[in-house]
Formats: C-alpha cells, structure tokens, sequence
C-alpha cells in the first residue's frame, strides 16, 4: 500500500505544469520604449510650427579625409568611369571587366555621382565593387569630405539583421525623409506616424539625423555598426549627403561602421526568358 501511494504522489507531481510568469512580468523583462526624438520641427500648430518646419537647422558637413591613394570611380546615370576608361552600366561584361580593373588596382575607391543617378542605377556598379571586395568611400557632392562604408546586398543585410545583437541601428532613406530602426523598433519623430526624421522643403534634414543617430547610440553604446538603407529611387548624391549624418564631427563617426544597403541586379536568364 505505501508504494501505490508514493506511486500515485509521484504521478501528481510529475504532471503538474511549470509556472508560467503572468504577463505583467514578462513586460517588466522587455525593454522600454524608445522616447520620441527630441527637438523635431512639428509639422502642424501654430503658424510658427508650420515656418519651422520648412527650416532646417545648420549642419556642417562632418566625415574623412579620402584617402591619398584612392582611385576615383565617377559615375552618370549609364556608365562608369574609372580612370579613362568608361564601363557601361547596363553591360554585365562591361561591370565583370570592372570588377577586374578594380581588383587589379588594389585600393580604395573613391565613389562620386555625376547629375541624377539613382541607386537603381548605380546597383551594378556596387555589385561589382562588392564581388571585387573594394574599400569603398562615397564623396560628398559640395565638399572634399568622403565616407568609408561597407556595401551590403539585401541578402547580406538580412544576414546582419537577424544577428543576437541589441541596437541594429538603421536609417532608411526614403523620399519623405528617414525611419530610424532598431532591434525594438521605430524611434518616433515628432509625428509618430510619420518618419522619424522628415524632409524640410524638400532637403534632407542631416542635424535632425545627426541627433538621432547619437541618441541612439547612447542608447544601445555597444552597437558600434549601423546601416543606411535607401529606396531603390534615391539619388546618389542624396545618400552621401545622408552619411555625413553619420558623423558628429570631421574624424568622427557616430559608428565605427557604416554599411550600404543596395539592390543586387538580377542577372538575366539563360532561357531568353521563356
């Protein structure tokens, strides 16, 4: 008889589910939410707030000296021009042979738009600079200041995004202006279901993006990379002015790296389509 009933107790036990923590603590464990950039023109209000919001604060353009032994890769909205010799954007020889001549050269490139390019356009040069391995920096369109970054194909953005990290802070570069992500999501602006940091009278708002950057590193300080990520209709030179954001002063970057989001072309098929 007592073994049928230390049987029956361990039967008891042995069922009995483990606690679940009520949902109250399960919030306790996550982390706050991130607080609404501070210092954002409002779009609406009085008429002061409408004036504000088409001004855009003083914002000296901050990056690094290009390197001395950079080989520079200008580039117009249908080819490539590396040195003297151009390279057609459209042509997948014409990129392969890039990709060669920026391997054999064996240094940073020096990256420059001339007029409208689109980063739809640009995409196969990119590509070709990221299978060759470039140093790749991007030249400020109205001052000699230049930006180092780490160019990323979709895939590989991806690949860093699911990384166990906290912070994964991202600017993505939109025509109405900047939604600046993280791990535990979207820092608001001044109109939280607007970008975090619009376009003021049509021109890029760098201080604005420069002070939500910091705000967020102070918030996540051992995120030491951050990617800007623009739509495929952004021009050139649009995001070079958008990486001086990055810096807070000549020589000193917000980040110790900053990655390129770009899309990789697709390659044509070797059915003819059918």
């Amino acid at each position: 008889m007592p073994v049928v009933v230390w049987v029956l107790a361990c039967a008891g036990a042995c069922s009995e589910k483990p606690a679940v923590p009520p949902a109250e603590s399960l919030r306790k464990l996550a982390p706050p939410p991130l607080a609404p950039l501070e210092g954002a023109p409002k779009d609406a209000g009085s008429e002061a707030d409408r004036e504000q919001a088409f001004q855009l604060a003083p914002a000296p353009v901050f990056g690094e000296e290009p390197p001395s032994k950079a080989v520079r890769l200008a580039l117009t909205d249908r080819q490539a021009r590396l040195g003297e010799e151009d390279f057609a954007l459209e042509s997948r020889e014409a990129m392969q042979r890039l990709e060669e001549k920026v391997k054999a050269k064996d240094a940073p490139v020096l990256l420059s738009a001339q007029g409208d390019v689109f980063l739809a356009q640009a995409a196969p040069a990119l590509e070709a600079l990221d299978e060759a391995e470039a140093e790749v920096w991007i030249q400020h369109p109205a001052d000699r200041a230049a930006f180092p970054v780490l160019l990323r194909d979709e895939p590989s953005f991806q690949v860093w995004i699911d990384e166990p990290k906290l912070g994964k802070v991202r600017a993505i570069q939109r025509a109405d202006g900047f939604e600046l992500m993280t791990k535990i999501g979207k820092l608001p602006g001044a109109d939280p279901n607007g970008p975090t940091v619009p376009v003021r009278g049509g021109r890029v708002d760098v201080a604005t993006l420069r002070h939500g950057l910091a705000r967020l590193k102070e918030r996540f300080p051992k995120a030491d990379d951050a990617c800007l990520v623009p739509s495929f209709g952004t021009e050139v030179q649009a995001i070079a002015r958008a990486l001086t954001g990055f810096w807070s002063a000549s020589g000193e970057p917000v980040y110790s790296q900053v990655c390129l989001v770009y899309p990789r072309p697709v390659a044509p098929r070797q059915d003819g389509g059918r």
